[in-house]
């Protein structure tokens, strides 16, 4: 959706907004499609899940990146589409940007720092993003900003949202405190009646983390998530921002941006 508005030269996703990334340069991939938990807030369908796969060396998934992008874009072209603009057409055919979180946790991807560096070293900013249950892995990754999700303010809360397929809460907190020394993210996905609970609970992780940025967000009713959960979980935009007001209250976050059609706020680490 956002990179059909944005090659109309319309509106482009809050990441434009927060960050600078244009949305029609952006390639939104994963390196796998296993995954450690089974969130009920997922778009994905877990009654379909790979049962195994053959990983792809870094160097097949560059090489395809572009023959699938352009793929993903037909139907779009400039000359065919007379909403489209000539100039982003041509910019979305040479994206610049690898969003690593499309489906799947991308570090059971076992050569996941080795494909973030090959993108590096061919001109690609990216972005990685961890549900944060293996920290050996990111601690080896260097994207130019990654994402760690942040569900819960504590365990019990944890296990009951993203029923995960083994313990991994401590986990979790060990990879958030890896986000000090980079450029970082920790996403929370608002859930109403779920997790919007405990604000000085997810203060104080957030406090331990040291993250660059924070982001809430409303969960979105969409996929497969419609049969685990009800429409009435999607908070509205107003419930977010004070609920991202309420943690900014006792950490060293503020409010820096806000996107109201993605119900999505922006906190900023105050230094």
């Amino acid at each position: 959706m956002w990179c059909k508005r944005a090659l109309s030269g319309g509106d482009m996703c809050y990441k434009h907004q927060f960050y600078g990334i244009a949305s029609h340069r952006c390639v939104q991939m994963t390196p796998t499609l296993r995954c450690n938990q089974r969130c009920r807030f997922c778009w994905r369908s877990f009654e379909h899940e790979v049962v195994e796969e053959e990983e792809c060396p870094p160097e097949t998934i560059l090489a395809g990146m572009h023959k699938l992008q352009k793929k993903a874009l037909a139907g779009y072209n400039a000359v065919l589409d007379n909403t489209v603009t000539e100039e982003r057409w041509r910019e979305a055919l040479e994206p610049r940007h690898v969003a690593i979180s499309l489906s799947g946790e991308p570090t059971l991807y076992s050569q996941l720092p080795d494909l973030i560096d090959l993108f590096k070293r061919n001109g690609y900013t990216t972005f990685l993003v961890s549900n944060g249950t293996n920290p050996e892995m990111l601690a080896r990754c260097h994207p130019y900003q990654m994402y760690v999700s942040l569900d819960a303010p504590d365990a019990a809360t944890y296990h009951d949202i993203c029923r995960p397929l083994g313990d991994y809460w401590e986990r979790i907190k060990e990879s958030l405190a890896l986000l000090g020394s980079r450029r970082s993210v920790v996403r929370i996905t608002l859930i109403e009646g779920l997790n919007d609970i405990a604000p000085e609970k997810y203060a104080g992780l957030l406090q331990d983390s040291a993250s660059t940025f924070v982001e809430v967000k409303g969960y979105m009713y969409l996929g497969y998530s419609r049969y685990r959960l009800k429409r009435e979980n999607m908070p509205e935009h107003e419930q977010v921002r004070d609920f991202a007001e309420k943690i900014a209250a006792v950490c060293d976050y503020r409010v820096v941006d806000e996107n109201r059609l993605s119900r999505v706020v922006c906190l900023g680490r105050v230094t």
